[in-house]
């Protein structure tokens, strides 16, 4: 069984790199736009803003640590939410592209995929009949003979070049077998108890979202790393993804499913109302299953100050994200 999870902590991916800039005006582009929408995210309830870049002139994305650069700080002065980078960028990067920003800015917490798998986009082409930028159409496309690259010895690079940074890493697995290596990687001491889970359902080429998958994802879980990890749920590829993950007979079959979705793939107007707006609240699936969602990140017990200087970014407020290089984050 997982740790004991007394909060829900919500992770908002603002941007990601599955959406297109065709597919809402509302998708954050810029850096002021993304530094906009994760404090927003922030005020509603979000105690993690999974960070993605996206080039400014054409919304496409990338892994420039200067862009990171330009919307890290703004959104560290204005509140404490927990910064997590990608690492995973997009399939379209290099590996070494995808590991700059973490490498560079040493955030609180990087994303870090446990296998290389086909990752499908090319079903959303049929939603859409035109594209604002050149990009956007190519990239939906070739997905389809596109493979997502993350090797053992990517990890493993990954892993060891931000080593000194103190940065804790969000295990994605999109699969039963990226269990197994995440479980590798802690016999090899290249990760460190506890870890930090986040299971992905629904992406074409990975696990599906039907409830069995993720009891299953749970129970193997469990069986790996017993009570030395914490769980969270995503479901990009699932239409009901709050009945998947965050309620209803999916999380009470699963056991203490706590995580919300992140980089969900919504049609264009479910997007039309962003993260803080009028209006805007904590989704309902946190609210009613016992956890304080507005609350998710540690509380007064786990807060620990962190010194502007450590970051690889000038930033002035503190974060609560326990961690410690000998046993990592008590409470994630």
């Amino acid at each position: 069984m997982s740790a004991a999870q007394g909060k829900v902590i919500i992770t908002c991916a603002v941007t990601g790199s599955i959406h297109t800039p065709s597919m809402s005006p509302h998708l954050p582009v810029t850096p002021q736009e993304i530094a906009d929408a994760a404090i927003g995210a922030a005020k509603a309830g979000a105690a993690i803003v999974h960070l993605h870049a996206r080039n400014p002139k054409d919304g496409s994305p990338t892994q420039d640590p200067e862009l990171f650069r330009q919307f890290a700080p703004k959104i560290k002065a204005a509140c404490d939410v927990v910064l997590n980078f990608t690492t995973g960028g997009a399939p379209t990067m290099s590996i070494e592209e995808r590991l700059q920003p973490a490498l560079k800015l040493a955030p609180e917490v990087a994303s870090l995929n446990m296998g290389s798998m086909n990752f499908g986009l090319y079903e959303m082409l049929g939603r859409y009949k035109e594209f604002k930028h050149g990009w956007e159409q190519p990239y939906l496309a070739g997905s389809d003979d596109r493979i997502f690259k993350n090797s053992f010895k990517d990890i493993a690079y990954i892993l060891t070049s931000c080593a000194k940074n103190e940065t804790r890493f969000e295990i994605e697995c999109y699969d039963i077998g990226h269990l197994y290596t995440a479980a590798h990687f802690l016999e090899r001491g290249l990760v460190k108890p506890p870890l930090f889970i986040q299971s992905v359902f629904g992406i074409r080429g990975g696990i599906g979202n039907h409830p069995e998958d993720v009891i299953h994802m749970k129970r193997t879980a469990d069986r790996l790393f017993g009570d030395a990890y914490y769980w969270s749920c995503s479901a990009p590829g699932a239409r009901n993804a709050d009945r998947r993950t965050g309620r209803g007979d999916g999380r009470q079959r699963a056991g203490r499913a706590r995580g919300q979705p992140v980089d969900r793939p919504r049609p264009a107007r479910e997007l039309q109302r962003r993260p803080g707006g009028e209006g805007e609240e904590a989704p309902r699936g946190a609210r009613t299953s016992g956890g304080d969602a507005r609350r998710g990140a540690p509380d007064a017990e786990t807060k620990r100050r962190k010194k502007c200087g450590f970051l690889g970014f000038c930033c002035c407020s503190a974060f609560r994200f326990r961690r410690s290089r000998k046993t990592g984050p008590t409470n994630p």
